[in-house]
């Protein structure tokens, strides 16, 4: 959501292994390698990887890239642009002067994206962009991710359910530049006018952030109006709003306030364990990372690519969080 939270965090991972091969990813859309040709048979490929942060979620996506270099054996390096995106060209750029064979990114602000995506088709690096798809992406450079709708739909259509189709909504959403909290939010107001008895009664970017959360439900909690229902666009956000209804002594859950999240993180699925946190989506951030090394990796070889290649988020509740441990 497509999803981000907790401390920033910059650093350069390399990762290297000996050659296996492995291609999983089922492809249409072709696509040039980096010199225009396939690499040789013996070379080592080298990707530069770029994300907004490191936080709890995106560190398993760069998990994910890791693994997925060990088994295919090829060298990764992984920064982080500390949520600045002129920062984030800057690693782009660096990466193209270093002749790299392949580009991930995790975009800061997907509404500007272009100028990595002109940096990268200009020099013939392959791209592929992972877990946050920018505006406007030429076909021919590979989204590997989730559609943040479906997130947002699962979790209000479940939180709906819950509360009987009836009550107040408020929004927690991501930062607004990005794709996956629009997306998301849209899915929770889309259910929500689906029902009747439900209204959006407030909506509040927390950027992602536990603390923002949690500040912005206590300001909500202390203007007296009802609210049955927070909608939460990720997990940290979301327990952040428990943080805050529990310190006001409201009730959570069945006959209090429901509270929804998405990310399935370890923290998410804890306080669902305690009966705290409802809902949440869980997204694949390990398949996520595999599939965006596997994307660029393809491509790199002279392959075929799909313009999207989907990575599909599940519902989590009380019944089946165990699958997610």
């Amino acid at each position: 959501m497509a999803n981000r939270i907790g401390l920033k965090v910059a650093a350069i991972v390399l990762a290297s292994a000996s050659v296996l091969t492995a291609c999983s990813t089922p492809s249409t859309t072709a696509s040039p390698g980096a010199a225009g040709s396939e690499p040789a048979a013996n070379k080592t490929l080298k990707i530069g990887v770029t994300f907004p942060i490191l936080d709890q979620f995106l560190q398993k996506v760069a998990d994910g890239i890791k693994a997925e270099a060990d088994a295919q054996g090829v060298e990764v390096s992984i920064v982080a642009a500390e949520e600045k995106t002129d920062v984030q060209l800057g690693q782009v750029e660096n990466f193209i002067s270093q002749k790299l064979d392949g580009i991930i990114v995790i975009p800061v602000d997907t509404d500007a994206a272009d100028p990595m995506t002109d940096a990268a088709q200009s020099a013939n690096i392959p791209l592929v962009y992972v877990n946050r798809r920018p505006a406007n992406l030429p076909e021919t450079v590979p989204y590997v991710g989730s559609d943040s709708l479906v997130s947002g739909t699962l979790q209000m259509t479940e939180l709906a359910k819950l509360a009987g189709g009836k009550g107040n909504v408020v929004i927690l959403q991501g930062d607004p530049a990005n794709e996956a909290a629009k997306l998301r939010t849209q899915g929770c107001t889309d259910v929500v006018a689906k029902n009747p008895g439900m209204k959006v009664i407030k909506t509040q970017a927390g950027n992602w952030y536990r603390d923002k959360g949690q500040s912005i439900m206590e300001n909500w909690l202390q203007s007296g109006d009802q609210i049955d229902v927070v909608c939460a666009n990720n997990d940290e956000m979301a327990l952040g709003a428990i943080n805050a209804i529990k310190a006001a002594n409201k009730k959570l859950g069945a006959g209090g306030i429901l509270v929804g999240g998405v990310d399935a993180t370890s923290d998410a699925l804890a306080s669902m364990e305690a009966g705290d946190l409802a809902v949440t989506v869980f997204q694949d951030a390990k398949g996520q990372g595999a599939g965006g090394l596997d994307a660029v990796i393809k491509l790199a070889k002279g392959e075929k690519v799909d313009s999207y290649v989907d990575i599909p988020y599940q519902l989590v509740t009380p019944d089946n969080m165990a699958d997610f441990k």
